[in-house]
């Protein structure tokens, strides 16, 4: 494992903001509104944050304050959240119910996972939950895994959830915004990536499985805050994370590697503090691709070879084409005219991209690419 003292990243942090900001590149240009079609699909949605598609149609939308919704495939939202789900969910901050996925096995087993954040203002921590769906409730429920240690803030849980080929789960989580030098360490699951069994346990090829306890659990570290994540068909695992003021990155995920947050960055502390001296170091894999100024990514999806990028405070949605070995070749920004924080991208099973605006009023939207 890398380690440096925090003295000695905080001997090194003697420059100011105004000497030694990254440096800020150009906005992507923005794609010709002619090369799509967006729909509305639903809205009224109170910060709709992860989306799942049933197979008869319908959809499964989580509200970060706290409900699931049903959605019909008219668009119609039920007056009612769905029934039943965790009853230790602390909503507040960046903390909610988070994202819903279908197991692989969904059509035989009914079952979906949910992720939240549980405990109080004062002890949360990001949680697992697996049910059943029964067409209009969750039944059967349990938590099946829980982040540790608690901490006593309300922001970066991470919560994204994909699939991996064998079945396993992947979650991601954060560093909780106080404790990144947490992030660079095993013994819990602040800054990590986690990778589970159906059942929640640690699967026993994990890569620090023999390490037992929290360590066990972490497919990779020293992460800050990672809000996508997707699996591709060339075997690839993408993920990207917030960075601080700057530096948000895009990442290869490997299993057992450490992505060196906080000790590297490429971003700034609100304050315009340097968080550390170093942008990069050869012990950490360098990001495939970084946005500064922050566009806050906060959705990832793969469609037709191309990543799909979700941004909060670039109000738009990121298309990266992709080059031989994962390069970025080109970004181009859809939905920019519209003005929209933007929370979550998926690709749907009718062809289509579906995204997710952060609002009070939040909407489900239908975006069909020209061919």
């Amino acid at each position: 494992m890398f380690r440096l003292s925090c003295a000695a990243i905080a001997g090194a942090l003697v420059l100011t903001a105004a000497a030694c900001s990254p440096p800020a590149a150009d906005p992507a240009p923005a794609a010709d509104p002619g090369g799509y079609q967006v729909d509305m699909v639903a809205e009224g949605l109170n910060h709709p944050w992860g989306l799942a598609f049933l197979p008869d149609g319908r959809l499964l939308v989580t509200e970060r304050n706290g409900a699931v919704r049903l959605v019909a495939a008219d668009g119609s939202v039920l007056a009612e959240p769905v029934a039943g789900g965790p009853e230790d969910v602390f909503a507040g901050g960046q903390g909610g119910f988070l994202d819903i996925a279908l197991a692989p096995d969904f059509d035989d087993s009914a079952v979906i996972y949910l992720s939240y954040s549980a405990g109080t203002s004062s002890a949360n921590h990001p949680a697992l939950y697996r049910a059943r769906f029964d067409g209009s409730a969750l039944i059967d429920g349990e938590t099946i895994f829980r982040a540790v240690p608690d901490r006593s803030t309300e922001h970066h849980y991470g919560g994204r959830i994909a699939f991996l080929p064998d079945g396993s789960l992947i979650l991601t989580l954060g560093d909780g915004f106080a404790y990144r030098e947490r992030a660079q360490s095993r013994d819990d699951h602040l800054g990590t990536i986690v990778r589970l069994s159906p059942d929640g346990s640690a699967p026993s090829d994990n890569p620090f499985h023999a390490e037992g306890g929290a360590a066990a659990f972490v497919y990779s570290y020293g992460h800050r805050n990672v809000q996508g994540i997707a699996f591709d068909g060339a075997g690839r695992l993408w993920s990207h994370e917030h960075g601080p003021q700057g530096g948000d990155e895009l990442n290869l995920v490997e299993p057992g590697v450490n992505y060196g947050w906080p000790v590297v960055s490429q971003g700034i502390d609100y304050t315009g503090a340097r968080i550390s001296p170093f942008s990069a170091l050869p012990e950490f894999p360098a990001p495939a691709h970084v946005w500064t100024p922050s566009i806050a990514p906060s959705g990832l999806a793969i469609h037709d070879g191309d990543l799909y990028v979700t941004a909060l405070a670039g109000r738009a949605l990121h298309r990266l084409e992709l080059g031989a070995g994962g390069a970025v070749v080109r970004e181009t920004r859809l939905l920019a005219g519209r003005g929209e924080r933007l929370r979550h991208v998926l690709s749907g099973p009718d062809g289509a991209l579906w995204v997710l605006t952060d609002a009070p009023d939040g909407a489900i939207l239908r975006v069909v690419l020209s061919d």
